[in-house]
């Protein structure tokens, strides 16, 4: 069967609206979102340096070799002026840049603490439906917080290199639970050994709570090296997802729709309060001295309640 040809001009468009005007790209998600069972969303994750960008152009061209395409949404910090991403994934995924079976967005973090920028949702279920065989999300490396690729990848990927040393321990209590794979980067490195012994520990004093046991891989991404298994391990994982479908999905929809919904009521109750320049009013109060933080949260509070009562 012949696939549908990909329009990356029209996707790029299509995301350019979502990032800049969410609220009318609503109409637009409801009529092309479709959930389909034979695309897998890999999410690649873990602390800065760890060599994830690296790792993912490894994966992209084993999946291209099958003849699947590829979406890869590369979220990085934002710049604190613009807006925008800084760091530019797409430089380093550049032997795909030409690929049509490959598309490649970069989206600015935008100064979300759980790793992903707000908009990562509406991209990847776009991009879920838009006839893509896997699509790739790459996180900002922002240590224990990063826990939103839960929501929106099926397979999640947690990248560490060997010299962590106690910042393994500090991951332990967040981030180090949401993996589905574990990737050793850089294993040529010292250290890999101990690095190997504290995840099987942890695995270990959690292996009741888990009903896929994480696999732990070693690759040295830069020479191509461990990827072939971490790819079993990927393909494994998505049999595993089909096996347990809803079992596995309704949790990560459910954390998807909290995030959509808690990110929607704050996009409203901002444009509330700007209306009519109550806000600003608020903050030349604030800094006047004529009112304090606390007073005008009791005041937004007030404000708030008699506009759900009007």
């Amino acid at each position: 069967m012949t696939k549908k040809k990909l329009d990356h001009r029209a996707l790029a468009r299509q995301i350019s609206e979502i990032e800049n005007d969410r609220d009318a790209a609503e109409t637009t998600l409801a009529k092309l979102y479709r959930d389909p069972d034979n695309v897998q969303v890999i999410g690649i994750t873990g602390p800065p340096g760890a060599g994830k960008s690296t790792l993912a152009d490894c994966v992209i061209g084993k999946l291209r070799a099958e003849g699947k395409t590829v979406a890869v949404v590369a979220v990085d910090p934002s710049s604190p002026f613009t807006g925008g991403a800084i760091l530019g994934d797409r430089i380093r995924m550049s032997a795909h840049a030409d690929d049509p079976g490959v598309f490649i967005r970069s989206m600015g973090s935008r100064g979300s603490l759980g790793g992903l920028a707000h908009a990562t949702f509406d991209v990847v279920n776009l991009l879920r439906s838009s006839g893509f065989d896997a699509v790739i999300v790459e996180t900002v490396g922002v240590g224990q917080s990063e826990i939103d690729v839960l929501a929106v990848a099926d397979t999640v990927v947690l990248t560490l290199v060997p010299g962590l040393g106690d910042d393994v321990q500090a991951l332990k209590a967040g981030i180090m639970e949401i993996a589905d794979i574990f990737v050793i980067n850089k294993a040529d490195r010292d250290g890999k050994e101990r690095l190997v012994a504290e995840i099987r520990m942890i695995l270990e004093l959690n292996r009741d709570r888990f009903d896929w046991v994480p696999p732990i891989c070693e690759t040295v991404a830069t020479e191509q090296r461990g990827i072939d298994g971490l790819m079993e391990q990927v393909a494994l994982h998505a049999a595993y997802v089909r096996d347990h479908r809803e079992a596995v999905r309704r949790p990560k929809l459910a954390r998807q729709l909290e995030k959509m919904a808690a990110d929607r009521i704050s996009r409203d109750i901002l444009a509330i309060l700007g209306n009519g320049d109550r806000f600003t009013a608020w903050m030349d109060d604030i800094v006047a001295g004529r009112k304090n933080p606390y007073q005008v949260m009791q005041e937004i509070g007030n404000y708030i309640s008699v506009r759900k009562e009007a």
